[in-house]
């Protein structure tokens, strides 16, 4: 499979695509496809990268992706088997004017949002009955009438943009393998050391090169993203184990210096490991 552009697997007769991964991990590589996804996260956790942020997702996230947003899912931990069920379709799956008519006036600050990628944070319960619903019936009459449902649910809920900057050049195949080569080995391997020709190496360019290259299209240096990256690493730890140290937390992210840690830590995340640690374990009271 390409990992950039993706196709996504369908019949000439298919407009709405209702497609279940269960596997031990996600597809884990930089893609980007025409259809425009909504998915639901049933079980598993681990790293979302789209375009220029980095952040996490766990059991119940909704995520939206829009059309050529390129995206990436990588599972933390093969002990959770990851389970996502998502649905595709392009504006004009349903015919050039549909989405046009008058009904769907209100979906316009969704596909404005969707190129920036989209996070649900309210009326999760009631989109996943229906995820769960879509996934059972067979007739696409069925199906389509379940996805006019979501989207009526959509319109009405809470959400948030996962990423402030997408790069409008377009990926070909050789530039999306580049990519894709990169994030997956660095998502991997976060917590050794890299050296820029090595990253450079990787993708066949120049350290210079790859240096203008990897900026144009994530808005970032490579070593902002490789931080960024340990930094969720050390949040998915801290958030799991109640009982690690913060120095063991810095460690096993690829930090060698605790006070780096704290200070690169504090700067993404707007307070300190500890403080971090604090919110997510310490009982609430009142």
């Amino acid at each position: 499979m390409k990992a950039l552009p993706f196709k996504i697997p369908k019949s000439s007769t298919d407009t709405l695509i209702v497609q279940e991964d269960k596997e031990v991990v996600f597809y884990d590589k930089f893609h980007q496809h025409e259809e425009i996804q909504i998915s639901i996260i049933i079980s598993g956790e681990g790293s979302l990268i789209v375009g220029d942020t980095i952040t996490d997702y766990k059991a119940n996230d909704i995520l939206i992706f829009g059309s050529n947003v390129p995206h990436v899912l990588k599972s933390a931990s093969s002990a959770v088997k990851s389970y996502m069920i998502s649905l595709f379709f392009t504006k004009e799956s349903f015919g050039n004017l549909f989405f046009k008519l008058p009904e769907f006036n209100d979906l316009s600050g969704f596909f404005r949002n969707s190129v920036y990628g989209i996070k649900v944070f309210s009326k999760k319960e009631k989109l996943k009955k229906q995820f769960l619903k879509i996934v059972e019936k067979k007739e696409k009459l069925d199906r389509f009438t379940i996805f006019l449902k979501v989207l009526k649910i959509l319109k009405t809920s809470k959400t948030e943009t996962i990423s402030s900057f997408i790069s409008k050049r377009a990926y070909t195949d050789n530039e999306g393998k580049r990519m894709a080569k990169v994030f997956q080995v660095v998502m991997n391997e976060f917590n050794r050391d890299f050296s820029l020709k090595e990253v450079a190496d990787l993708a066949n360019m120049t350290p210079n090169a790859f240096c203008r290259y990897f900026k144009q299209r994530t808005n970032k240096t490579f070593f902002q993203f490789l931080i960024e990256v340990r930094i969720e690493n050390a949040c998915r730890l801290i958030s799991r184990e109640s009982d690690i140290t913060i120095s063991e937390v810095s460690y096993r992210s690829g930090f060698k210096n605790l006070s780096n840690f704290n200070r690169k830590f504090k700067e993404i995340k707007g307070m300190t490991p500890s403080d971090y640690k604090k919110r997510l374990h310490e009982p609430s009271f009142g």
